[in-house]
């Protein structure tokens, strides 16, 4: 049977050009970048370049670079980081509803460290309105996060705008941009962002690397302890050929954002389009403007992990939701802050598309969802009762 990849969102393949700077990085670049000998100063060398790489790509300089383990710890670290690191006695974050789990747990720690949060609602259309974080805003305000593309719905959120209230009030601003790097533009100065978190394996690159941007004068205590690495906001020995292997991911998904963006937002669109001609009852989740590869559908009377199991078993990956929650119980916690009811939530798929899908592969996707979609609905009997 073939298989066919369309879950992106959760992590990507590494790619052949990165699996060649990765592989040679592996055998040969093995030194401690903190050693003085040679061993140590080419792999200092080599994690000084991937920094320089990282930077150009986010329009900043390397010196606001931060290597971590990933989008998580990046996500951790600026929140936490940042708010513990602010002076004030009282103070409060803003977020929204519609955040990772990253973020979303790392607020519940500060609520539990005696911060004040606020979760801002989002619409239908699954995008914040700025005016609404406005109104958040409050004296002791010290950090709002906003994530730039939802990993579920695939929804920008009006990073710009946020970033300019948030400068204009003195306000520390993260964003989680795990989502957006290699699929939109990810200039931090003209998005006005403080601490903006991105990921490698969702570009491309090996799974174990990240980074944080944080914009030069911006307070962050460390969340680990340890050596003095990364001008003392990430100890532990630098994981080299993961950095090596994530710069040259960054340096292709920048250089091909434009057509790859392209590529994928035409297969995405033909995807939904076949789906809505070829199934009844259908619904898109997220109308606002979207990431080019990111469709969400609820699908009538079908649980969404019914409709996953299926579609695999058929040789087709997708997701349910977001890959940090397979398994929970609860619907879609992005799905519920936009207004479906559990019910509807349960019955979406997201699918995500990526590098290494074509047209036939999609083509071929639409063909399995319906064959899915009607053989789950003759076990339905809410099916039966509404068709």
């Amino acid at each position: 049977m073939q298989r066919f990849y369309f879950d992106h969102n959760a992590t990507t393949p590494v790619s052949d050009e990165v699996l060649k700077v990765l592989i040679p990085a592996l055998a040969g670049v093995y030194g401690n970048g903190s050693s003085i000998h040679y061993f140590g100063q080419v792999a200092k060398q080599q994690m000084e370049m991937a920094r320089r790489t990282v930077a150009g790509a986010m329009q900043t300089d390397p010196r606001e670079i931060v290597f971590v383990s990933g989008g998580t710890e990046a996500d951790n670290l600026a929140i936490l980081g940042s708010v513990r690191a602010h002076p004030a006695s009282r103070k409060h974050v803003v977020t929204t509803t519609i955040e990772h789990v990253a973020v979303l747990k790392a607020c519940a720690q500060l609520e539990e460290e005696g911060v004040d949060v606020t979760y801002v609602p989002v619409g239908s259309d699954g995008r914040v309105d700025p005016d609404d974080i406005r109104l958040s805003l409050r004296p002791e305000t010290v950090l709002v996060s906003v994530m730039h593309v939802n990993n579920e719905t695939g929804v920008l959120q009006p990073i710009a705008e946020i970033g300019a209230l948030a400068r204009e009030l003195g306000v520390t601003f993260h964003v989680d941009g795990v989502q957006a790097l290699g699929k939109v533009d990810v200039d931090v100065s003209r998005l006005a962002v403080d601490l903006y978190s991105i990921s490698g394996h969702k570009v491309n690159a090996p799974k174990g690397v990240g980074a944080l941007f944080v914009r030069r004068g911006t307070r962050l205590a460390p969340i680990l302890h340890g050596g003095h690495h990364e001008r003392d906001r990430r100890p532990g020995t630098e994981n080299i050929p993961g950095m090596v292997a994530f710069a040259h991911a960054v340096e292709w998904a920048t250089a091909n954002l434009d057509d790859e963006a392209e590529r994928v937002r035409e297969l995405r669109d033909l995807l939904e389009e076949g789906i809505r001609e070829r199934v009844p009852a259908v619904i898109l989740n997220g109308t606002a403007p979207r990431s080019p590869n990111t469709t969400n559908i609820s699908f009538e009377a079908i649980e969404g992990e019914a409709m996953v199991i299926s579609l695999d078993l058929k040789g087709f990956a997708v997701s349910s939701g977001s890959a940090c929650s397979s398994g929970a119980v609860e619907p879609s916690h992005v799905l519920i802050a936009m207004g479906l009811t559990p019910e509807k939530a349960r019955s979406s798929v997201r699918f995500s598309l990526g590098r290494g899908n074509t047209l036939d592969q999609v083509d071929a996707l639409i063909e399995a969802v319906a064959e899915s979609a009607a053989q789950l609905r003759r076990l339905s009997p809410s099916w039966k009762v509404t068709a």
